[in-house]
């Protein structure tokens, strides 16, 4: 078996550098539905069939490219397409993925619970540390684990 080194001439970049050609945004990236309902296309133009809408203003995203005025998203179910620019927002929602999640005053499962919420509820996203990150929803706010969320990645650190 023979092994080959090939030099690029520089350091490798990681998947964490890779940048988006129009935008110079990271890539992949987490964002929100502005609209009450976007449609998805098949490609990244208005020429594009329509293969489905999405009808959940706030719903968190992840980009995974971009092209022109168009970006490719992906909802936590892996479904997606392309989707216009204008449609998006940067605002950052999660998605609760665990049924009566807890949510605590203070980022420790020690403190006092201020609320629960339910499995499918879409929360803005706040601060988070390496564990815990800041979510609110209902009006009711507060702390839960990073794990029991879609559209953060768990090595995030936000202030």
């Amino acid at each position: 078996m023979s092994v080959f080194l090939i030099s690029t001439g520089g350091l490798a970049a990681s998947a964490q550098d890779k940048r988006g050609p129009v935008t110079n945004l990271p890539l992949p990236r987490y964002v929100s539905m502005k609209a009450a309902e976007g449609n998805v296309r098949r490609g990244p133009s208005l020429t594009h069939r329509i293969d489905w809408v999405f009808k959940r203003r706030g719903m968190p995203l992840q980009i995974t490219a971009e092209y022109g005025n168009w970006r490719r998203v992906q909802d936590r179910d892996g479904a997606g397409g392309w989707v216009h620019y204008a449609l998006l927002s940067g605002a950052r929602t999660v998605l609760i993925e665990t049924d009566m999640l807890p949510v605590y005053a203070n980022p420790s499962s020690s403190a006092q619970i201020s609320a629960q919420f339910e499995s499918g509820v879409v929360a803005r996203l706040g601060s988070c540390t390496l564990d815990w990150c800041h979510v609110s929803a209902g009006g009711h706010r507060g702390w839960t684990l990073k794990s029991n969320l879609w559209g953060v990645d768990p090595e995030e650190v936000r202030e």
